[in-house]
């Protein structure tokens, strides 16, 4: 069995794409970073530099594919619409386009599920549960659009399943980790309304699991979406005080009510806009809303129908990451 994966030199490529090598496929992995590339390439998988914009680069990497699972996508905070648009929409139906031409038996697309939080309280959100008006952040909006793009095709005869997991942590992890350690060390973590908000967290690998799920699993899930979680809501501040006591790292908090962190995250985001340079904001109102706001998810429709079951806990899953740091350094 013959695998593509775009985003082979992120986060969760990378380790999807480790994976299905050590499960026997023949496994290409696109990415824009070559030192990552060359790392693959040391483990037996093939490696292609590509960007997602590239129409033809992606097409002729998805000749012979027997799966295609679309990791690849621009992720961040902060940043340009029109960025965001050409990396998640355009390189979507690229991916889309050569599934097509080359007759790929099953696309995997991983999705968000950014597309369901705004500045609200939001607890055991179904597949099917309505999305906000307005989504909170180009990244939400273009990753909702290259959703639609996918359903699209879904409809016209592709064979695709879509994912939406949530904030992915792991070894290796790039972004919610590492903002929250720079943040600790520096002004300190945003504590907002105490940090009682209940968030969910995704250990890679179990997102892994799901994507090899989704490949395997009969006609009848073409064209659904699933939320993928640990399955653990917990506040905030308790996952917070979990990871740095496993990382033996005092926490430095700095308290705020919600009002005045989203306040305070519009003024940083006009500033940015203003001021010369791409300068990200120390806190986006999307940050505010992830950290400030309950934002839970429904896994129910996983377990059911893809046999969806997270192998690996949050402490466990953090407690892997404070190993792989200690390695580090």
């Amino acid at each position: 069995m013959k695998a593509l994966v775009t985003g082979g030199t992120g986060f969760l490529g990378r380790r999807l794409a480790m994976a299905l090598h050590d499960d026997g496929w023949d496994v290409t992995a696109v990415g824009r970073r070559p030192a990552k590339g060359e790392e693959l390439r040391r483990q037996g998988i093939r490696f292609v530099q590509a960007d997602l914009r590239d129409r033809e680069s992606i097409s002729a990497a998805c000749a012979g594919q027997d799966a295609v699972f679309h990791c690849g996508a621009l992720s961040a905070s902060w940043g340009a619409y029109s960025a965001f648009y050409e990396s998640n929409v355009r390189g979507t139906e690229h991916v889309i386009a050569g599934c097509r031409r080359h007759e790929v038996a099953r696309l995997v697309h991983v999705s968000t599920p950014s597309v369901y939080f705004g500045g609200t309280n939001r607890i055991n959100v179904r597949e099917s549960d309505p999305l906000p008006a307005r989504q909170a952040s180009p990244y939400a909006e273009t990753k909702r659009l290259a959703e639609l793009a996918v359903l699209d095709a879904c409809a016209q005869g592709l064979p695709a399943v879509i994912i939406r997991p949530r904030a992915l942590f792991g070894p290796e992890d790039a972004s919610i980790i590492p903002r929250l350690i720079e943040a600790n060390a520096t002004r300190g973590i945003p504590l907002i309304d105490g940090g009682t908000a209940l968030i969910d967290l995704t250990y890679v690998d179990n997102a892994v699991q799901a994507m090899l799920l989704c490949q395997a699993a009969p006609e009848s899930v073409v064209g659904n979406i699933y939320n993928i979680s640990n399955g653990e809501p917990m506040p905030f501040a308790e996952a917070v005080d979990l990871l740095f006591g496993l990382l033996k790292l005092p926490v430095r908090y700095r308290p705020l009510p919600f009002a005045a962190a989203y306040a305070a995250a519009a003024l940083m985001e006009l500033s940015a806009r203003l001021l010369p340079g791409d300068r990200e904001p120390l806190l986006t109102r999307a940050m505010a809303g992830m950290l400030g706001r309950s934002q839970t998810l429904d896994i129910g429709a996983a377990r059911r129908e893809l046999g969806y079951s997270p192998n690996v806990t949050v402490r466990e899953g953090m407690q892997a990451y404070a190993r792989w740091r200690s390695n580090q350094h």
